[in-house]
């Protein structure tokens, strides 16, 4: 590295420049990942094109990313256990800061039919009333989850009376739940986890063997054909599990479920695990190994300080609380750069609706931490596109742009266009 600095360093070089070249390594060494930037601009930047009149001027403003940057979301927010005021500040902070998310606890079985034939949709509904009125596609947590008492909560997630009912009874009452509820929310729901951690728990796959999983996914295609199932799971992107089952646990599991014929749209991974830190190389080679699937990979869950911080309900200092911002940053820049990963939700950002209440970007007063600063400066600065030039006499003007949908302006005409992943390329006509 001093060599390396020591050949840049040469007269004639400007101050700005030696800045530009410092801020650039010390982000790539602390994310310990060479070239981050270099593989930030390949994989979520494509072409934008306008075609206008030669002298025209141009105007191209990015309105939101494609790739998901989300949060869970409370069932307070169905309008019990927020006051007004928190409901009101929760509502535009999440959509100031965030294009998705994902129901905390509202779909969760035990949660929706606590009791027998007492089924609550008025959350769900609630919930998704919202996200839609403001274009914010919603992941559905979960259909079924076959933990029946949490190694890290204790709490039970399979209901008593579920467990009381006879194995025919089991199956039956699992085939209804999984077609009412895509059939009652079809085409509302970007995507499901189909049935929850797994690899830590199945006993829906204890009681009626192993290929419950795929009778989920073929009950819930009846009620909505097009739904979108994830597998979803944690202690994943660490390397030493507490409870002793990770990585290797889950590619095992995912690769029997593809055998099986499983329809897996995409690969669920969670941070919930960390401390006040992550390994930088570990994230790496999970999703690298993971992308070998050719599966979509989205992050799901994400909390830090994590579940088994010392940390996880302190009051964090100032310079933790620094500290902690540059981990979160470091965690979203290494995501962002791999081409396998589509998207990262947050498991709250408010102190005052969060499991986890010292990973929040926002104190209980909404006072924003040093992550809240930092998390909006990289998603809508860095890696947001704003650009403006004038067509060429060729009648094109060009930029590159992170993937997302964006308003492009020529001598005063608007037009709103989406740049996607996919395509990697867009053009825009305004000379018709």
């Amino acid at each position: 590295m001093k060599k390396l600095f020591t050949e840049i360093i040469k007269p004639g070089i400007s101050l700005l420049t030696i800045s530009l070249v410092i801020f650039i390594f010390s982000n790539e060494i602390k994310a310990q990942f060479p070239g981050i930037n270099d593989s930030i601009a390949k994989y979520r930047k494509g072409e934008l094109v306008v075609k206008a009149k030669s002298g025209s001027q141009v105007t191209v403003e990015q309105l939101r990313h494609e790739f998901w940057f989300g949060c869970s979301i409370p069932n307070s927010l169905a309008g019990s256990g927020m006051s007004p005021a928190n409901l009101k500040m929760f509502k535009e902070k999440f959509l100031e800061n965030f294009n998705s998310g994902v129901t905390e606890n509202a779909l969760k079985w035990m949660i929706m039919e606590p009791r027998k034939d007492q089924v609550n949709y008025a959350v769900v509904d609630s919930i998704l009333s919202w996200t839609e009125k403001n274009n914010i596609p919603l992941r559905g947590h979960n259909l079924f989850w076959g933990i029946v008492r949490s190694p890290n909560t204790g709490s039970q997630y399979v209901q008593q009376w579920v467990m009381d009912l006879s194995d025919d009874e089991l199956r039956q009452r699992i085939k209804d739940r999984a077609e009412l509820i895509t059939k009652r929310y079809k085409g509302r729901f970007a995507e499901y986890d189909l049935n929850n951690e797994m690899i830590h728990g199945n006993y829906y796959e204890d009681r009626l063997g192993p290929d419950i999983t795929k009778l989920m996914a073929t009950w819930a295609h009846n009620g909505d054909p097009d739904a979108k199932f994830f597998v979803n799971d944690y202690d994943i992107l660490i390397s030493n599990s507490p409870l002793g089952i990770g990585l290797p646990e889950y590619m095992a599991h995912i690769r029997k479920l593809l055998k099986q014929g499983v329809p897996i749209a995409g690969i669920g991974v969670q941070g919930h695990s960390y401390l006040e830190t992550f390994d930088r190389k570990e994230l790496v080679r999970s999703l690298d190994s993971l992308a070998k699937f050719n599966i979509q990979i989205r992050i799901t869950e994400f909390n830090l300080p994590g579940m088994r911080s010392k940390l996880k309900s302190a009051q964090l200092t100032p310079e933790q609380e620094e500290s902690k911002a540059k981990e979160i940053i470091d965690f979203y820049r290494i995501c962002f750069a791999h081409p396998a990963v589509s998207g990262i939700l947050m498991w709250g950002f408010w102190e005052g609706a969060n499991w986890v209440p010292s990973s929040s970007m926002y104190k209980r007063d909404w006072t924003p931490t040093p992550t809240a600063t930092t998390y909006k400066n990289l998603l809508f600065k860095e890696w947001w596109t704003k650009a403006s030039g004038t067509a060429s006499r060729k009648g094109e003007y060009s930029t590159p742009a992170f993937y997302g949908k964006f308003k492009v302006t020529v001598n005063g005409v608007s037009k709103v266009v989406d740049l996607t992943k996919a395509k990697g390329k867009v053009t825009v006509d305004f000379t018709k």
